[in-house]
């Protein structure tokens, strides 16, 4: 995947040159909301499966695992603010 990105940057580079490079502000936005996303569901792959597994072993662990779960949606919650913000 990094590697898509990175032969992606240097064909931008060589043919809009660094000068058109530049972001507007709705382009800003639109990378802090997929970074975001990306980030929320890398953290919520992990904790979700811990999760699903504490509440197997106890029934007691339900709240607690919904909980940390729950912790990266406020990430791109945040993120999405940020998009009525520009």
């Amino acid at each position: 995947m990094f590697d898509i990105a990175a032969d992606t940057a240097s064909i931008v580079l060589q043919q809009e040159g660094i000068q058109k490079l530049m972001l507007n502000n709705s382009g800003a936005a639109a990378i802090a909301v997929g970074l975001a996303a990306i980030g929320t569901g890398y953290a919520q792959r992990g904790i979700g499966s811990a999760a699903v597994g504490a509440v197997a072993e106890d029934d007691d662990n339900l709240v607690p695992g919904l909980i940390f779960t729950a912790l990266p949606e406020t990430l791109i919650i945040i993120a999405l603010v940020t998009i009525f913000v520009v």
